[in-house]
This record gives structure tokens, C-alpha cells and sequence, in this order.
């Protein structure tokens, strides 16, 4: 998955004003205790990134 398509499914779930604020501020288990910004500075990739917030917040099968 690249960066833009993760940050198109990010916008189209949680809007374009909470999507970034989410990956900012809230902490993922499934990313080790990171926030999204943590998990990519740290060298995760995206489709990895996208599956711990679909597990995280619970985003439904069809929109993941």
C-alpha cells in the first residue's frame, strides 16, 4: 500500500480533520505503543500501519 492510499482510507473514515489529528494523538497497542506518526518515523509500513488502526478502532471488513 503506498503513504497516499493510506492517508485516502485515514480521510475517508475519520475525515479530513480527524485523520490526522488520530494519527497524532492516539496511541496504537498494535503498533508497539506508537502513535501513526511513531509507527512511520520508525520505519512501518503502511499496509501494516492501516491494518493495526482497522483492528484498533474496528473499521468494518468493507471498508478496509
Amino acid at each position: 500500500m503506498k503513504l497516499t492510499v493510506f492517508w485516502q482510507r485515514m480521510r475517508a473514515y475519520f475525515g479530513d480533520a480527524y485523520a490526522d489529528s488520530f494519527a497524532r494523538d492516539h496511541v496504537i497497542a498494535e503498533l508497539g505503543g506508537r502513535t501513526v506518526h511513531e509507527a512511520f518515523a520508525a520505519g512501518w509500513q503502511a499496509k501494516d500501519v492501516w491494518r493495526a488502526v482497522c483492528a484498533a478502532v474496528d473499521i468494518p471488513a468493507a471498508q478496509r
